[in-house]
C-alpha cells in the first residue's frame, strides 16, 4: 500500500534524521507518495539555500492528483465536531481526503490524524 508522508515527518526529517529507518524503507520499496498541499507546507521549512535542489528531489517522488470534493470536507469537518475533535485544519482534512481517494497509508506525527482515524476510516502507518 502507498505510504501518503506528511510535512509533519519530513520536517522531522530534514531537521534531525528523524524516521530515517522508515523513509529509507519507504524510499527503497518506492512506497512514498506525496501531493502538492505537502509540498507547498514543507517549502517554509527548507533551508533557503538547499530549497531548490530539495524541491527538484521532492518532484521525484510520486504525486497523487488533488481532487478536492468540498462537500465531502465540510462533511468530515462535521463528523469531527460531532465526535468532540475540533480544530482539524481545512489541509489535514484535504490530506486524508487524498489518502483516502487514493488507497493510501498516511505516515504523520500530527494527531488530529490519530483522533480521526476511525471517524474517517483512515490507514495510519503506525
Amino acid at each position: 500500500m502507498p505510504v501518503l508522508v506528511d510535512t509533519s515527518i519530513w520536517i522531522g526529517y530534514l531537521r534531525s534524521g528523524s524516521f530515517s529507518e522508515k523513509l529509507d524503507f519507504f524510499i527503497d520499496e518506492n512506497l512514498i507518495v506525496t501531493n502538492d498541499l505537502i509540498l507547498a507546507e514543507l517549502v517554509p521549512f527548507l533551508r533557503l539555500r538547499n530549497q531548490k535542489k530539495l524541491i527538484s528531489l521532492f518532484r521525484h517522488i510520486k504525486r497523487l492528483d488533488l481532487s478536492i470534493d468540498w462537500n465531502q470536507i465540510i462533511d468530515y469537518q462535521y463528523k469531527c465536531l460531532k465526535n468532540g475533535i475540533n480544530g482539524v485544519g481545512i489541509p489535514d482534512l484535504i490530506i486524508a481526503q487524498n489518502a483516502i481517494q487514493n488507497d493510501c497509508e498516511i505516515f504523520s506525527r500530527d494527531n488530529h490524524f490519530f483522533f480521526t482515524e476511525g471517524i474517517l476510516n483512515l490507514n495510519m502507518h503506525r
